[in-house]
């Protein structure tokens, strides 16, 4: 826990934040590779911290996503999610069945990872994708999956993160 927290701290410096003990229970309730909603890491920082709004859990993750230590996620019909992996411009995949969601590092060639027909004259400096599918844990392979495990009528859009909305209090 103590490396983990110095690591935090450093993080927060560097992204040039000041570094609260909120700030730190959070960015250490994401742990590496899991996805988790504000519900989940307002749980964790209150068990760390005690009474905490989920309005301060709210700016601490819009704060640390506008800092870039963070990535907001919002696969469509699920919760907003939150993950630290943001080094790199990889995309997910979803179960349709369990909502288990995957990392999945870039399809094809380098970041942005895409290269659309007609980009309208932008610049392009991110792309999202989402795959959608079935996982391993709930059943038969989706028959929509092809061959190449890829599935077909996989969502994309290329964007530019925008401003975090903001949310209810």
């Amino acid at each position: 826990m103590v490396g983990a927290m110095m690591n935090a701290r450093k993080r927060l410096a560097e992204a040039g934040l000041r570094v609260t003990a909120q700030r730190i229970a959070v960015l250490e309730s994401i742990p590496a590779g899991t996805h988790a909603e504000v519900d989940q890491v307002a749980r964790a920082v209150r068990s760390r911290l005690g009474t905490v709004s989920t309005q301060a859990v709210y700016d601490v993750l819009h704060a640390l996503t506008r800092a870039g230590l963070l990535r907001r996620i919002q696969p469509a019909g699920r919760p907003t999610l939150y993950e630290n992996r943001v080094a790199d411009n990889h995309h997910h995949m979803v179960c349709r069945s369990c909502g288990r969601i995957d990392d999945v590092d870039c399809v094809v060639g380098d970041a942005p990872c895409l290269d659309p027909f007609d980009a309208h004259g932008f610049a392009i400096v991110e792309a999202e994708v989402v795959f959608w599918g079935t996982c391993p844990d709930c059943g038969p392979a989706d028959p929509t999956v092809g061959d190449s495990g890829a599935a077909l009528g996989a969502s994309s859009t290329a964007t530019v993160p925008a401003a975090p909305e903001s949310e209810p209090r």
